[in-house]
């Protein structure tokens, strides 16, 4: 099982996603165009989208009725990316060049704030207020997740709970959104639509953990940007507060962490101290345990079809490698 296949039952909604998207950013002023471009073909999961589209198709929808949230779901969240990519200064994503590294940040941002401002011109126009309460409450949450991110970096002192709370705001909470808001298009129950909203989020926060065990675990080539990322930037995950709690060289690794500017020999050592405790084991248990909560929340009144496909979510998220 892989991306390509796991949605192949909103395959053609997903071709149709992407058609929405390059005509959606179009623009007439040409360095917009060209990094709004970039930015969709660049590809990616697709994933907040594609959940959204499965959530919202629990009862029949016509196509028109669903793709201007679609869009906007993944305009957002290529915002997100740019400004992200701007914040961490990163010169790759998916293995190719950031907008920031083959233009510059000043393009950069506004273009995102570009993207930002087309995804709600399109939901004003195409939604009611208390889906779009809902994306907007969202918008806040992953901008105070961005904050407690830049607070807590080269902090070694942060709990569990703290970063928990952090890639809730940062990465959960968006996905819940996304299939919170595929149960309203759809017109399901309250209770129907509050658990695609559980199940959402349990899928985010291991998706996630995931994301942060990778960075530790995969080379670049797979992740498509520099391994040991996380830790090179003092942001402390699940792996690097296990470690800074359980390993017997701790002290050595709070202080790479403290150290703002780590050398790449540093941040070997760092990730070698992870490696050596069961860090990768406690957090990959941690995402088992989110995996099975998500599994066991999803509504048994979604289709048949569409509820093995959000099954296959779960299974893809617990073994993805990238």
């Amino acid at each position: 099982m892989n991306k390509n296949t796991m949605f192949n039952i909103i395959e053609s909604d997903l071709t149709r996603l992407e058609a929405e998207l390059l005509s959606v950013i179009h623009s007439p002023v040409e360095l917009i165009k060209n990094i709004s471009d970039h930015l969709v073909q660049a590809g990616g999961k697709r994933l907040r989208p594609a959940l959204y589209l499965v959530c919202a198709r629990s009862k029949s929808v016509n196509e028109a009725q669903i793709m201007p949230m679609a869009a906007a779901i993944e305009l957002i969240h290529m915002a997100t990316l740019v400004h992200d990519d701007v914040i961490d200064n990163a010169s790759t994503r998916r293995g190719k060049p950031t907008a920031n590294a083959r233009w510059d940040n000043h393009a950069s941002v506004l273009t995102g704030d570009f993207l930002l401002a087309k995804a709600f011109s399109i939901v004003a126009t195409n939604v009611n207020n208390n889906m779009l309460k809902v994306l907007t409450d969202v918008m806040c949450s992953m901008c105070e997740g961005e904050i407690l991110q830049d607070q807590d970096t080269f902090d070694p002192d942060q709990s569990e709970d703290q970063y928990l709370i952090r890639i809730a705001k940062k990465t959960a909470d968006f996905i819940a959104a996304s299939c919170e808001l595929g149960g309203m298009s759809a017109d399901l129950s309250q209770a129907e639509v509050e658990a695609l909203k559980k199940f959402g989020y349990s899928i985010g926060m291991a998706f996630q953990i995931t994301d942060d065990i990778l960075d530790i675990t995969a080379s670049s080539e797979q992740i498509g940007k520099p391994a040991g990322n996380d830790l090179r930037q003092g942001i402390v995950t699940l792996p690097v507060i296990y470690a800074l709690k359980n390993s017997e060289r701790k002290s050595e690794l709070r202080e790479i962490i403290l150290n703002r500017v780590p050398t790449e020999a540093a941040v070997k050592v760092g990730l070698k101290i992870v490696h050596d405790t069961a860090a990768v084991e406690y957090s990959y248990q941690r995402v088992a345990d989110y995996l099975c909560e998500a599994r066991s929340v999803l509504p048994q009144s979604i289709p048949s079809g569409l509820r093995e496909c959000l099954l296959e979510v779960a299974d893809f998220v617990g073994l993805r490698k990238y």
